[in-house]
């Protein structure tokens, strides 16, 4: 199964009701990880024509609030439907469990030992501020985390977080996160319809 870990920056003044706004944000850089090729690699908005083949060949999109944000996001800027692909939200995983949303630094804390290198907001300010391979590597390390976090919970069946002062489980279901390819052949044919 050829899996595509991905994360996305994007800029905007906009918020309703203290959340981001998906249809008022504008891309600034794409983040992943290829399983097949165990590589991270970035593109910048303008780069998204190199990013579209890979995503055609993926079988799975693994992200943290992807179905919220990222892929209706992306789906913007992708001439066909993303959705033709199988995702994996481990943001939605968790809120399943617990029934409540769970930051992604918080998870990373209690489960790998180690944070983010920053924030959404600053990423932001990054841009805006010209310093676009700072917000670059920010998306990598977001990825780079956000794939630890999914290989962990297969191994282990579960991520930690803080609750208070405790570290907690959050038990999951990942028996059906990783199918094999011949179970959820690739859409390289049917997503730019």
């Amino acid at each position: 199964m050829r899996a595509i870990t991905f994360d996305i920056e994007s800029i905007s003044d906009s918020m309703v009701r203290g959340r981001i706004d998906v249809t008022e944000q504008e891309l600034t850089v794409v983040a992943i990880h290829d399983s097949e090729t165990n590589e991270y690699s970035a593109y910048f908005k303008e780069e998204l024509p190199k990013l579209w083949p890979i995503l055609e060949r993926a079988d799975m999109l693994i992200g943290f609030n992807s179905d919220a944000f990222d892929i209706p996001l992306l789906s913007r800027y992708y001439p066909g439907d993303l959705k033709h692909i199988q995702s994996l939200d481990l943001l939605s995983e968790v809120q399943k469990v617990l029934g409540r949303r769970i930051r992604l630094q918080s998870l990373a804390e209690a489960t790998l030992g180690k944070g983010k290198s920053g924030d959404g907001l600053k990423a932001g300010e990054w841009w805006k501020e010209g310093k676009k391979e700072k917000v670059r590597d920010y998306c990598i390390e977001d990825v780079r985390i956000t794939r630890e976090l999914y290989d962990y919970a297969l191994t282990h069946g579960l991520l930690k977080y803080k609750d208070l002062r405790d570290i907690r489980d959050i038990k999951l279901n990942t028996s059906q996160w990783s199918k094999d390819s011949k179970e959820a052949p690739a859409m390289t044919h049917a997503l730019q319809l």
